[in-house]
Parts: C-alpha cells; sequence; structure tokens
C-alpha cells in the first residue's frame, strides 16, 4: 500500500517544494469548516467492539486496514470452511483534522456508500465511529496488490494488460458517466486488488470526488492529489481538472502493465511534473508493444484534454470500441463470466499470505481533545 503525503499548500509552491517521493500521493487542502456538512448516505452501523483483529494489511499516513472477524468467531481461520473475514479501514480523528482531510474522508465515505455493490469497487458494509476513530467496514478482498503480481511478473502479456484495462474501463464508466461525474483522482497498481478469482477491485476512495456537471459540462477543481507518475499534466499545472484526469492515468497504468516501468520516471517528484508536462510518451524497443497499445496509451495520455480518448464525444463506449479492445465480450466481462488470467495463492478462505506484513500500532496517539470534539464532531457525527 502506498504512503499518503498531504500537502495544504497551493499547487505551485507544492510542485516547487518536491517533498514527496515516488507512489507517494500529494493531497490539497481538504477541510472545509465554515459551513455544515452535506449528510452522509445511510449504512449499517457497527461498533468496534463487534470484532476482533486478526492483523493489519496496510497502512498510510492517517489511516490503517485491519484484517478483522466477528467478536463471537472461535476457530482458527484456516480451520472454518466459510469463515466471515472484512476489512475494517481506521482513520484517527487528530491526523484527520491535522491534515485537512475531512472533507476527503466524508466525500470517500459518501462516494462507497453510493456505488456500493459495483462488481470492480470494494464494497461498503457499514461505518461507525468512536471517540478516537472513524471506520468503514468493507468487504475483504484476499488476494492482495495487482502491484506485487506486477512486480512477481516484472510486465504482463498484452491479453493479461488487456483484461485489467477492460475492467477498469467498466469502472471508469460506472464513475463517470452514472454516478454524476465521480473522478477517482488516484489510480494505480497498489489501488487495485484481486478477488479469489482474478478480478479487480478498486480500493481507497480518499482522493475520489463528485464533480457534477454544469450546462452539461463537468464542473472542475482545483485540488493536487495523484502519485506523482500518474498525474495529468492539467492537474501539475493546477488549471482545474475534472474526471479526464483518470483516462490519462489509464494511459500510463498500460504502459506500467506492458513494460513493467511508468512511462515518467526520475527520483525527484519535480522532473517527473517536467517530464510529464513537456515530454511525449516513448515507447521501447524491448518489450514490443503492439500498434494498438502504443495507439490506446498515446490517445489517453493526450495533453490537450479536449481530444484524450475517454474524455472525447462518446465518452468511455469510443475507449471500449477501440482496436486494442478488440475481442472483448464487454457483457461477459461486466458479468464476471470468466475467471481472471492470475488467480491468488489462496490456502484457505480468509487467506492473508497475499499482504505484506506491517507493524501493529503500538497504542500511542494523539489524543482526541474535548475542544476538538466541540469543534469537529459535526463532521464526524453521522459517519
Amino acid at each position: 500500500m502506498a504512503a499518503t503525503v498531504a500537502e495544504t499548500q497551493p499547487a505551485t509552491t507544492a510542485l516547487s517544494a518536491g517533498m514527496a517521493s515516488p507512489h507517494q500521493r500529494h493531497a490539497g487542502s481538504a477541510l472545509s469548516t465554515d459551513s455544515a456538512p452535506q449528510p452522509l448516505p445511510p449504512t449499517r452501523s457497527f461498533k468496534l467492539s463487534d470484532f476482533k483483529r486478526v492483523r493489519t494489511l496496510g497502512t498510510g499516513t492517517f489511516a490503517r486496514v485491519c484484517l478483522v472477524r466477528p467478536a463471537s468467531a472461535t476457530q482458527p481461520l484456516e480451520e472454518e470452511k466459510n469463515p466471515e473475514v472484512y476489512a475494517l479501514k481506521i482513520l484517527k480523528k487528530t491526523e484527520v483534522i491535522k491534515l485537512k482531510q475531512i472533507d476527503h474522508v466524508r466525500n470517500e465515505r459518501a462516494i462507497l456508500a453510493d456505488v456500493a455493490g459495483y462488481p470492480f469497487i470494494t464494497n461498503l458494509l457499514g461505518s461507525f465511529s468512536d471517540n478516537e476513530s472513524l471506520y468503514m467496514l468493507l468487504d475483504y478482498v484476499p488476494g492482495g496488490e495487482l502491484f506485487s503480481y506486477l512486480r512477481k511478473y516484472r510486465r504482463f502479456d498484452e491479453q493479461v494488460a488487456r483484461f485489467y484495462a477492460a475492467e477498469i474501463v467498466l469502472v471508469l464508466e460506472f464513475l463517470h458517466e452514472r454516478q454524476g461525474g465521480v473522478a477517482y483522482r488516484d489510480l494505480k497498481p497498489e489501488n487495485l486488488l484481486l478477488d479469489q478469482e482474478g478480478h479487480i477491485k478498486l480500493v481507497d476512495f480518499g482522493f475520489a470526488k463528485r464533480l457534477g456537471y454544469k450546462d452539461d459540462r463537468p464542473v472542475e477543481t482545483y485540488t493536487l492529489c495523484g502519485t506523482p507518475e500518474y498525474l495529468a499534466p492539467e492537474v501539475i499545472h493546477n488549471k482545474g481538472h475534472t474526471t479526464a484526469v483518470d483516462w490519462w492515468a489509464l494511459g500510463i497504468l498500460i504502459y506500467e502493465f506492458l513494460t513493467g516501468y511508468p512511462p515518467f520516471w526520475h527520483q525527484n517528484p519535480i522532473e517527473i511534473y517536467k517530464q510529464i508536462v513537456e515530454k511525449p510518451v516513448i515507447f521501447p524497443q524491448e518489450p514490443v508493444i503492439s500498434d494498438e497499445a502504443q495507439d490506446i496509451i498515446k490517445s489517453f495520455c493526450t495533453i490537450d484534454r479536449s481530444r484524450r480518448l475517454g474524455n472525447i464525444s462518446g465518452g468511455a463506449g469510443r475507449v471500449k470500441a477501440h482496436p486494442f479492445f478488440n475481442g472483448v465480450n464487454w457483457d461477459d466481462m461486466l458479468s464476471r463470466r470468466h475467471r481472471g488470467p492470475i488467480i491468488p495463492p489462496l490456502r484457505y478462505p480468509g487467506d492473508d499470505q497475499c499482504f505484506d506484513q506491517y507493524p501493529e500500532e503500538d497504542g500511542t496517539r494523539i489524543p482526541y481533545t474535548a475542544d476538538m470534539a466541540n469543534r469537529y464532531d459535526p463532521y464526524f457525527e453521522d459517519f
């Protein structure tokens, strides 16, 4: 799981500071305490005592995801035929406030509730809070990060890349065109998990935002967020961006699937930004990338977003019709009729071996004071 960096400076200052490392993320200011928050969609409510932790699956700057079981479970996981297991995302209120992520967290919670049940997105089962933390109960996706498999195999052949890209196209079509213009804004291999049948699940909606439309045009937003290698030029220029940033990121992702590395890379993030806005995508001689794959990558990674595939007239339909996806049965893909090309090596239901090991919490935390509660509880009470 990639680390998260929260940045509250204006974009131009943040970029010149060069403070992020590769695969870290910049988040713009996400705190609006000058107006009452919009109510969150209802979900099932739980309490922490309903569960017991198995272990940590991943950590971020202010969040931790843990594998949990019902508190009443007694048998070892490996002995249960159909164990009840979940992923519990835990966000410390003090860190959310400190990093000015209140709006981002509320956006994530609201959008996950609205998209619950979509086959290629992590499923929010419920949410709750206590005095110290916010919690989101999610379905457990046992196969681990797609990034781990890409690292293991070094690169994917075109058939494998096409399969995962097609499932991502369906996700973006759903978010952009059927959910009021939701921009995901953090597409990368670390945020794609594999389920037991080898299908992707998009996770971590911390930077997702419902932009909506005005006069049939997508509303722009200006928050600097994402991972350096996948940022679209308009995000770097801070000229306002829309859902078009996700199509750019998909082009970068397909390139990385096929080569094992992103097209724009440097140890210094500022140099990555310069490459993105100044240089075209260059393809290596080895491995050989097909003409169709090169064309769809270049069509996604078009600096002028008015000409970017996915953002032009026809939307995701034009993407599906691209020659790179010839032979894809989109109905079969949506219904998950066939297993994925990589099947995770799971020994039993509830197996956690596909996730890296992380140190558990040491119990130290900044207290959530009464003064903080008086000021910020209105933003957490309906979580």
